[in-house]
């Protein structure tokens, strides 16, 4: 189905992704994981068999590339479109229409299926993935998550033979990784073939059948399932690979606390055009506290990031600082946020002046040691949009460490990470906090949370709130107090 024959590909303007000696064949209906280190080449070894190379990225290609009989380097991309499927890792970049019954429906317009067709096809895709609470919505009002699960159903719209997705749970929470585990397994059982990217592992342990690990652009080794899981926790480590299996997880940070809580939130109400999706949110921090906020795709909690930062204002509540009402204003200059879409906070020309961009005098001592500690040094004075997705994300983090901030909230900074920059954020997380300053981390990466947080708060579906301190406890301990997402994910 998909066959490499020596390929080699560089990039022409860096070498950043590039790949060298692919040689291998995945046979139909076989689902093969790609894992690595950031910047190892899984993303252009998609781009190779998706024919976005050499048809978009320009760059010095060699060896041959088969997929479901077709050779990708003489067939025009719509041809390859029709059988291959893929899934970005941003989906914001494959979006062509502002509702999303028209973005499930797009690739089958272009293809000039019929209309009746079409809406049919729309409705039993939604049935299939479970998503008609989707249908109808306005594409600019989902959650991450949610623009995720859209992206998906739109290349499942079209029946393709091959999937290839990149990151697809970066931005899902555990019940929608269970929900994507179950549409790969409905695509196993369909005969499709899959060849998926991803840090996040666990939730593939059942899936795949092949594992290939590269490093610095070839495939170094090859595992099936049963041997990978093998891997001891110091090899998995030292490959830069996430957790396998997470039953046994420990909390390992005790902070020190300061004694008084610094922040204040009382009654606070969030949401848009008055319209409320987060009410009677009450709680204090402390300065040294790195506080988890937990919940489904859509239950507010960047909303309520956004509203405590003063991006939003409050649809009614009260913050409070050493005991002093904040407005709005006095928020924005105490807060800085890292967005899950660091697009839209990356502004000057290189990643060092990025470092420095809006401060005041800044530390140019600690801006080279920041990149040196987030391993953004070897791009300094690359343009921030020509980074791969976790260089964009450790370049938002290291504005933070510079910003000189009271309040730090960072909002998914480990999605599209792997165990090496995983650790690296955790780390400037745990500085931060040692010097007394409040974090909040909007965030699904369990493995984050058992590394550096101090407590969770978690959002449910009904409104609730749930606040709970983290004391060496393992994970099945403290997901106790989360019933709807226990059994998914500790399974």
């Amino acid at each position: 189905m998909i066959h490499f024959q020596n390929v080699s590909f560089r990039y022409d303007d860096n070498g950043d992704g590039a790949v060298r000696n692919l040689n291998f064949t995945v046979k139909k209906g076989e689902c093969v994981l790609l894992t690595g280190r950031s910047g190892c080449g899984k993303t252009t070894l998609l781009r190779l068999a998706n024919g976005l190379i050499p048809n978009y990225f320009s760059g010095n290609l060699e060896g041959k590339i088969i997929v479901d009989q077709m050779e990708v380097s003489e067939t025009p991309l719509y041809q390859i479109a029709e059988r291959v499927g893929t899934v970005f890792q941003n989906p914001r970049t494959q979006f062509f229409n502002v509702d999303t019954d028209s973005e499930i429906a797009f690739g089958m317009e272009n293809k000039g299926m019929d209309s009746a067709y079409m809406k049919k096809r729309v409705i039993q895709t939604a049935e299939e993935l479970k998503i008609t609470n989707l249908l109808g919505r306005n594409i600019f009002s989902l959650s991450g998550g949610e623009k995720q699960k859209i992206a998906f159903a739109s290349i499942y719209a079209m029946n393709p033979e091959i999937y290839l997705l990149d990151e697809p749970s970066s931005n899902l929470d555990v019940i929608s990784i269970e929900a994507l585990r179950q549409q790969l397994k409905l695509l196993k059982e369909q005969g499709k073939t899959i060849l998926i990217a991803e840090h996040r592992l666990y939730y593939l342990k059942d899936l795949a059948d092949r594992i290939f690990y590269l490093e610095e652009g070839e495939i170094k080794e090859s595992y099936n399932c049963q041997d990978f899981l093998k891997l001891s926790d110091r090899q998995r480590e030292e490959k830069g690979l996430r957790m396998m299996e997470y039953k046994n997880s420990s909390f390992c940070n005790q902070p020190q606390l300061f004694q008084k809580p610094v922040l204040e939130i009382n009654d606070l109400s969030v949401g848009y055009k008055k319209q409320a999706v987060r009410s009677n949110i009450n709680l204090a921090a402390r300065g040294g506290e790195i506080i988890a906020l937990l919940g489904q795709n859509g239950a507010g909690k960047s909303t309520f990031c956004r509203t405590l930062c003063g991006i939003l204002k409050p649809l009614s509540g009260t913050f409070r600082r050493n005991g002093q009402v904040l407005t709005q204003k006095e928020r924005r200059a105490k807060a800085y946020m890292v967005m899950q879409d660091v697009n839209y906070q990356l502004f000057a020309e290189s990643v060092e002046k990025e470092c420095g961009f809006g401060i005041k005098n800044p530390d140019e001592n600690k801006i080279c040691t920041t990149m040196h500690r987030l391993g953004l040094y070897p791009y300094r004075e690359r343009h921030p949009n020509t980074l791969s997705g976790g260089q964009k994300q450790r370049t938002a983090v290291a504005v933070s460490m510079m910003c000189k901030k009271e309040l730090l909230v960072f909002d998914e900074p480990t999605s599209g990470l792997d165990f090496d920059g995983m650790a690296n954020v955790s780390k400037l997380m745990g500085d931060l906090a040692e010097s007394g300053k409040i974090v909040f981390v909007v965030t699904h990466d369990y493995e984050l949370i058992t590394r550096i947080c101090t407590r969770i708060i978690y959002f449910d579906a009904c409104g609730q709130m749930e606040d709970a301190l983290v004391s060496k406890k393992t994970l099945p301990d403290l997901m106790g107090f989360f019933p709807t997402q226990k059994d998914l994910f500790l399974s």
